[in-house]
């Protein structure tokens, strides 16, 4: 435990000492069927065999949703590197990833497989096995996309205003997923889940936020991926516990999945500016400040805080 902690202590001294840099593209990752383009923001120093978080943008956003959201602050406080991968507007006119097209969302296929490639070369840089995923709205349902398609190469997702994994195949269908979303029992979305990859476990924990007042992508969403993601864990969709974090309902259900309500908020990406424990990220258009980040309550969760 001494050593462990010398080791702890010593990273966090190279990181605060280290000066930030810029996220930079990465231009070639591998073949790209999705036609994405791929930004990492690796802080200075980083030592091998520290972890990777890929953070997907939602509609109309870029590859700055990964500073917005806070992702890119922790990475620098906490030592880890952060993978954005961007929509480009041939793709869709929106810049919304493309969660509900079946070539984008099949395994080796498309968009999914395109941060799949770029995941799997942050993490041979980084010199780790150990990725987690994150995304709002269109990123939250491609988030669900990744976890279910591809659920050996992470540990943990965090889905924020998302949609849960199988919902629609169409765009027709997207409309009426994100609102007013699609009521199936926990069975049928947990077989989408399974069926996807063929992977039979561990599976990857997942963290869902979704703010009451949502009217873009309903909230009846956080009920549904909860039923498909403990499905697939084999716990009850029924909290095994509740709480409050800064004030919101948070609820865990076993050790596979947790909940944060967000009472009053719209649709977007809840953060806490500023520099004390707890807070991160940077208001921007559907990055919230709402009183509380969910990029350090992720990391937290994921053990990869400092």
């Amino acid at each position: 435990m001494r050593a462990m902690a010398v080791v702890v202590l010593t990273l966090a001294a190279l990181l605060v000492g280290a000066p930030a840099r810029a996220a930079t593209e990465v231009p070639w990752f591998g073949t790209n069927p999705g036609n994405l383009k791929m930004f990492r923001y690796t802080p200075s120093g980083l030592p091998s065999g520290r972890p990777v978080v890929v953070a997907l943008h939602g509609c109309t956003q870029d590859a700055s949703y990964g500073t917005n959201s806070g992702w890119t602050e922790l990475a620098q406080r906490w030592g880890f590197t952060v993978v954005m991968p961007q929509q480009q507007a041939i793709n869709n006119g929106n810049r919304c990833f493309n969660w509900f097209q079946s070539a984008d969302t099949t395994r080796g296929w498309g968009e999914a497989e395109s941060i799949a490639q770029m995941t799997r070369k942050a993490l041979s840089d980084a010199g780790t096995r150990r990725a987690h995923v994150t995304g709002l709205s269109a990123g939250g349902g491609m988030t669900s996309v990744m976890l279910a398609a591809y659920p050996e190469l992470f540990a943990a997702g965090g889905i924020v205003a998302g949609i849960p994994y199988g919902c629609a195949v169409t765009l027709y269908e997207a409309f009426s997923c994100m609102n007013p979303g699609k009521n199936l029992t926990p069975a049928q979305w947990g077989a989408k889940v399974r069926a996807a990859s063929g992977h039979t476990g561990p599976w990857p924990v997942v963290g869902v936020w979704h703010g009451t007042a949502d009217t873009t992508v309903a909230p009846a969403n956080l009920r549904e991926i909860v039923e498909q993601w403990t499905n697939v864990h084999g716990v009850p969709a029924t909290p095994t516990s509740t709480d409050t974090v800064n004030g919101y309902p948070h609820a865990r259900y076993g050790s596979a999945v947790e909940t944060y309500t967000i009472t009053g908020m719209g649709h977007g990406q809840p953060v806490d500016p500023g520099a004390a424990a707890g807070q991160c990220g940077r208001a921007a258009a559907y990055v919230l400040d709402v009183g509380v980040c969910a990029a350090w309550h992720m990391a937290a969760a994921w053990g990869i805080a400092g």
